[in-house]
């Protein structure tokens, strides 16, 4: 499996960006449910450097899509490390209200669209990102009409990702390269490229 950069490393402008997201989902968080109220003490390893380890991927290219970004992972993150613009969609509309929030009050390039995915009307980026949102089979279905033609989706996953590559080559093809993930054990990005549906 290849290697990913050991760290990102980050500004002391950007860390400070990241730790007014952080205490602004803290504020939210008692009121609506961004994150888990068991991780809320361990964020910053359990959601943030998570998310920042797709910005080595990211990096290079105009901009991205997150789907389903919930509380900001990882989409508020890479809109703030990586410095592209993003769109973060999210159907939920007090998450989207909070995103918009820490999209403002961080100075990240992010527009939020507060709709289903098979509603969203964006143009095609080069980059689609997800974390622990569906099956990779149903993020296939929702990130290619979101993605250029040679684009790459970037999905954080965990210890089914095996499984989940096998069950969506059923009904896909694709190509995959599996990162593994610095902040947990089990965790692997998974990078896709070239994914059409199969034929027959």
């Amino acid at each position: 499996m290849p290697m990913l950069v050991e760290s990102v490393s980050v500004s002391r402008e950007t860390e400070e960006r990241l730790l007014a997201y952080a205490a602004l989902l803290k504020k939210w968080n008692e009121r609506i449910n961004l994150v888990s109220p068991k991780d809320i003490d361990n964020l910053w390893e359990r959601h943030i450097l998570d998310s920042l380890q797709l910005v080595p991927l990211i990096k290079g290219h105009k901009q991205f899509v997150d789907m389903g970004s919930g509380g900001g992972f990882p989409g508020i993150v890479v809109g703030i490390a990586a410095d592209i613009p993003g769109v973060l969609i999210e159907s939920d509309q007090r998450k989207s209200a909070f995103l918009r929030e820490a999209a403002r009050i961080t100075g990240a390039k992010i527009t939020v669209l507060p709709c289903r995915l098979d509603q969203a009307e964006v143009a095609p980026a080069p980059v689609v990102t997800a974390r622990a949102l569906a099956p990779l089979d149903k993020l296939l279905e929702w990130a290619r009409p979101l993605l250029e033609p040679d684009g790459i989706g970037l999905f954080l996953k965990g210890r089914q990702a095996e499984q989940e590559i096998e069950d969506a080559a059923r009904t896909w093809r694709f190509d995959v390269r599996s990162w593994p993930s610095k902040t947990s054990p089990d965790g692997v990005i998974l990078e896709v490229s070239n994914f059409n549906r199969a034929e027959g």
